[in-house]
């Protein structure tokens, strides 16, 4: 058996997330869809990750075993003439047996993009979530500090994602290596996280508290103190999926 490792980039706009589901369209199932009709028979895909229904990929990670003998481009090529436009494989390659596209990543990478304009242009309706007031970026950008480093983002996980009562493991403490902001044009800001791993709705609920900053309803001393808090319910609202874009997986 060959296990194959692909890149996927989507757009998520019409899709229910990434997890195969029997009553919605989801990436996983789509891609696994084409990928049984080229192999001729069942494949199981694993991802990296899940993503939440509306979240876009430009290189989510999967890999899937298979007695496939077809070559890994024009492999790419029929999975790609199969596939909606909506996925596109952007590479694909033969690993060894021992990579597996969640257990083996290092870190991962996040986008979130908002746009401050009065008037959204239509273009950018599906991609960046609008906010249409001036924010205050020097306080969202000591937010964005203050999340370097390892926590626990107990705060900024989604509420009954985990079970709590399982102590091992390292349940919701994380690591963040970079927490940045910049700006793209006059009004659209692009935030960047990389971490060795992230909690369910943990970049959106970030960025709904730092959303909180920015308008003046949250100072950056409460920012604080949430952060610390480990409790959901002292956070902010969850931004909304669509500004969500996952970046890269790295890997040794």
């Amino acid at each position: 058996m060959r296990n194959i490792k692909i890149t996927i980039s989507f757009d998520g706009t019409n899709y229910s997330g990434w997890q195969r589901q029997t009553n919605a369209i989801t990436i996983q199932g789509d891609v696994e869809n084409a990928l049984s009709k080229i192999c001729n028979g069942a494949i199981t895909l694993h991802g990296a990750g899940r993503t939440d229904a509306g979240v876009h990929a430009l290189a989510m990670v999967a890999n899937f075993e298979t007695s496939s003998t077809i070559t890994n481009k024009p492999f790419q090529k029929a999975l790609n003439s199969i596939l909606p436009f909506a996925i596109r494989i952007v590479a694909i390659e033969e690993v060894t047996t021992a990579f597996h596209s969640r257990f083996s990543a290092i870190s991962k990478t996040y986008l979130y993009n908002i746009e401050t304009a009065i008037i959204q242009l239509p273009t950018n309706r599906l991609y960046c979530v609008h906010i249409p007031q001036k924010l205050s970026i020097p306080y969202i950008e000591q937010c964005l500090k203050l999340l370097i480093g390892t926590h626990d983002f107990a705060s900024f996980e989604a509420s009954g994602s985990r079970d709590k009562s399982i102590t091992t493991g390292r349940g919701s403490v994380r690591m963040l290596q970079k927490a940045t902001l910049r700006k793209n044009g006059n009004t659209v800001f692009q935030f960047e996280f990389t971490g060795d791993g992230f909690l369910r709705h943990m970049v959106r609920n970030i960025m709904g508290t730092l959303l909180d900053v920015g308008k003046g309803r949250t100072t950056v001393e409460e920012f604080k103190t949430i952060l610390a808090a480990k409790d959901r319910a002292s956070a902010g609202a969850t931004a909304p999926a669509h500004g969500l874009f996952l970046k890269h997986i790295l890997y040794e």
